[in-house]
């Protein structure tokens, strides 16, 4: 069954240009069965945003300025929100602000079950985007259709974009905990995964439309698809393998008298090179892994040289 969301879009923070990539960002999530706008009707700076409601059955909210200096908008979005968790059945809701106030009422949401999309401009602050499930950055909404340079444009003016670094040595992680339980990584969990770990990541903040050839051009990764499922799998590196198995025959050599136990072999092994794993290698179990290479032998868990 198609998700339902309300739309809830502040309009003293954000620009009427927006509002179609906005509505086609939130379609992809599900269907939008409440949209309103909350602002200050008879002010003449709303004048860009009032085209657009009547085009986009949009519901405008009229809320006065009662005191100079505070945001009475805000107040009226939280209200209204809060009305609306409890007395419509939906999915979720998507938050269009680039302000920090709605923090709270993100955060008050999800204790709910509700999911919460947040969307804002780059200014929005940090606080509201990790409240939320998923934040998208509206520029790159609308740099999603354009050139190039104003994608990159868009990324140069988003102070807080997560480093491919940093994204990189999560996607291991992620492979790594995997393979540890024997459990193949599909391209759609590591997005998933990703998100729950930045909310505000977006493949389109790299200049990419894709996760997959995102990942590709790391060159560390690899997104093979197997039937109608794609999997990310991490590239093996022949010379690290190559050193890893001169130096299990270095310690094998060591104690060639009596030989070493695999259990020991194994935690050396780890202690030396943490990310090597006999499952990239296409092993299920470590003795196996000992067992194919030349020159060596187990017997009764003992590794010794092939005389």
């Amino acid at each position: 069954m198609e998700k339902k969301y309300a739309l809830l879009i502040d309009a003293d923070n954000v620009s009427a240009k927006y509002i179609k990539p906005i509505l086609d960002e939130l379609s992809k999530y599900g269907k939008i069965t409440t949209k309103r706008i909350y602002g200050d009707w008879t002010s003449t700076q709303q004048g860009t945003w009032k085209d657009e409601l009547l085009q986009n059955s949009i519901i405008p909210i009229q809320q006065f300025a009662y005191t100079q200096g505070k945001n009475a908008t805000d107040s009226a979005l939280i209200i209204d929100a809060m009305d609306i968790l409890y007395t419509n059945a939906l999915d979720g809701f998507c938050i269009v602000s680039s302000d920090s106030d709605f923090t709270r009422l993100a955060s008050r949401i999800r204790e709910n079950g509700l999911t919460v999309v947040g969307m804002g401009e780059n200014k929005t602050p940090q606080p509201f985007r990790k409240a939320c499930d998923v934040f998208t950055t509206l520029e790159l909404l609308i740099a999603d259709n354009e050139s190039e340079e104003r994608v990159d444009k868009a990324n140069a003016e988003s102070a807080d974009i997560i480093s491919r670094e940093q994204l990189e040595g999560k996607v291991v992680e992620i492979i790594d905990q995997n393979l540890n339980n024997d459990k193949a990584t599909g391209l759609g969990e590591v997005g998933s995964r990703l998100v729950q770990l930045y909310p505000d990541f977006d493949v389109r903040s790299y200049g990419y439309k894709l996760l997959s050839k995102f990942l590709d051009d790391f060159g560390k990764f690899s997104v093979i698809r197997e039937g109608n499922d794609l999997f990310v799998k991490l590239n093996r590196d022949l010379s690290v393998e190559e050193e890893v198995e001169n130096y299990i025959r270095q310690l094998v050599i060591e104690h060639q008298e009596t030989g070493i136990v695999l259990g020991s072999l194994g935690q050396k092994l780890h202690v030396k090179y943490p990310m090597f794993s006999v499952r990239d290698l296409g092993y299920s179990q470590f003795n196996r892994y000992i067992r194919n290479l030349k020159g060596l032998q187990v017997v009764d868990d003992v590794v010794t040289i092939v005389e």
